[in-house]
């Protein structure tokens, strides 16, 4: 299809105020190459100023080692280098690779969760991606084989974060002493976003002990104790004891901290549609549950749909950037499980989450925002009017989400405007983030320019943003979700690309 042309200058400048006009087009294959433009400026900065620590700091060119200080844009970057057929990123990332030392970690505390999705996941994927449909881009396949050898060691250190007496795993961890920071409780997402990595570890390698570990603490989400704590079918609580694997409250929500359990219920299922039925169940229950009792329509414009907070009882009209996942996760539901009104659903909740973007300064959403008109601050009483709800936390810390909802949205539908949003937000990221050395996340969202940088390139600016941006104008491929849902890989909610393990 054809569009207008678009000038890639935009994505060579040294600041935000020096970007050049964009005009709103161009080919499907050149706004694809102007993305991998965008990842090269990012690595290039990253691997410069940053490498081997785990995120540049673009503004002076620093660093930080937040998440264990083993590279971990360099990891989060190898399936994305893969998939944009990158041989010399993918070639950095693997010499390095092999050096990591999984059983120490300089930083004090390290999170099994984050470590889980960033770490193990991107190097389950590379292995994936570079022994399958990447296989070209490498000649060494020792090199190859070194990413799962390394995921074996790291999950090795991490796996006695699950010997409790429940076998709910601790999540904050301590690996120089194999301790913790002594958590009587876990989280839903922490604890039930681990199941595809350490089930698809375990299915690599033969050792079935990871994915019991994984699958042993999710036992206790999808049979939730006491019952009170599923104030609706497939919707529970929160917070869960670590050593009895009961939950604590019934506070439900899918904005961040619960998120990814939701999300992981259907895709554990896509992972293998033979094994994993009753993860599909539960997704099913949570989410009609959703569809009845969480709905929520903002005044101003009803024609948007939300999802409220449940907290024993309150409805809370509270929603976050985090949450805008949900559209791409019903999209993806319906096409594998043929059904219409999921589709339909996540359709609606992709059009509401592309409003948060369409309504600010810099066109990018917010990080939380509300629309409950009681709580309507006064200076945004006209953009709560205009908008359909009000911005409660103005940053932008480079999330992916509405991109990502907005990729199964095309890949599902084949309508283009959702390559259009997609455009628009990576447009709009491009000239407001790009600062220095790389990408920043922003202080405002509705403050022209973004009103000051919080001079972090999170290392899922490379696992995420950039890889959406660039899978819904690329072609088609193994690794491309499939819209009659019959799909050769699914993506952990670091958008690392696992082939699934049974037939679709």
């Amino acid at each position: 299809m054809r569009f207008s042309t678009v000038s890639l200058a935009a994505l060579t400048v040294a600041s935000p105020a020096l970007a050049s006009p964009v005009s709103r087009g161009d080919t499907e294959s050149e706004r694809a190459n102007a993305v991998k433009q965008a990842f090269q400026i990012a690595w290039d900065g990253y691997y410069a100023h940053a490498f081997p620590h785990d995120q540049l700091h673009p503004v002076d060119n620093g660093y930080d080692d937040n998440y264990d200080g083993w590279g971990a844009s360099a990891v989060d970057a190898i399936s994305t280098a893969a998939i944009m057929g990158n041989q010399q990123v993918v070639d950095q990332i693997l010499n390095y690779i092999p050096t990591i030392d999984f059983k120490y970690s300089n930083e004090t505390t390290i999170s099994l969760f984050e470590t889980t999705i960033r770490y193990l996941g991107g190097l389950l994927a590379g292995y994936d991606l570079l022994s399958g449909p990447a296989a070209n881009l490498v000649s060494d396949k020792s090199k190859v084989h070194a990413l799962l050898s390394q995921a074996q060691v790291l999950a090795d250190t991490l796996s006695y974060a699950f010997e409790t007496p429940s076998g709910v795993p601790y999540n904050n961890l301590l690996i120089n002493n194999r301790s913790n920071d002594g958590s009587t409780t876990n989280g839903l997402a922490t604890t039930g976003s681990l199941i595809i990595e350490w089930t698809h570890l375990a299915d690599l390698t033969g050792n079935e002990t990871y994915a019991q570990l994984a699958q042993k603490a999710e036992s206790y989400l999808i049979h939730p104790q006491p019952s009170w704590a599923e104030p609706f079918p497939g919707l529970v609580g929160s917070t869960i004891d670590i050593a009895t694997g009961e939950f604590t409250d019934n506070y439900v929500t899918w904005n961040g901290g619960d998120d990814s359990f939701y999300e992981y219920l259907i895709k554990f299922f896509v992972y293998d549609q033979s094994r994993f039925s009753e993860y599909r169940d539960v997704w099913l229950a949570a989410a009609n549950s959703t569809l009845e009792h969480l709905l929520s329509h903002p005044a101003p414009k009803p024609e948007l749909t939300f999802v409220n907070i449940w907290d024993n009882g309150t409805l809370i009209s509270t929603s976050e950037h985090l949450t805008g996942f949900i559209g791409g996760n019903f999209l993806l539901a319906g096409s594998v499980l043929g059904r219409q009104d999921l589709i339909d659903a996540g359709l609606a909740f992709t059009d509401s989450w592309h409003a948060t973007y369409n309504s600010t300064a810099t066109k990018i959403g917010p990080e939380v925002f509300a629309w409950d008109e009681a709580g309507v601050p006064a200076d945004q009483e006209a953009f709560y009017k205009e908008a359909g709800f009000y911005i409660t936390s103005a940053d932008y810390v480079l999330r992916p989400e509405v991109i990502e909802s907005y990729y199964y949205a095309y890949r599902i539908t084949g309508d283009t405007k959702y390559q259009d949003w997609a455009w628009d937000a990576f447009l709009a990221i491009n000239s407001t983030c790009h600062v220095g050395s790389g990408y920043s996340g922003i202080q405002n969202v509705n403050i022209a320019g973004g009103d000051g940088f919080d001079n972090v390139q999170e290392s899922f600016l490379f696992a995420e943003v950039l890889k959406y941006s660039y899978m819904i104008h690329a072609e088609d491929a193994d690794w491309q979700t499939k819209a009659d849902g019959l799909n050769k890989f699914v993506f952990n909610t670091e958008a690392h690309p696992f082939k699934i393990a049974g037939p679709a």
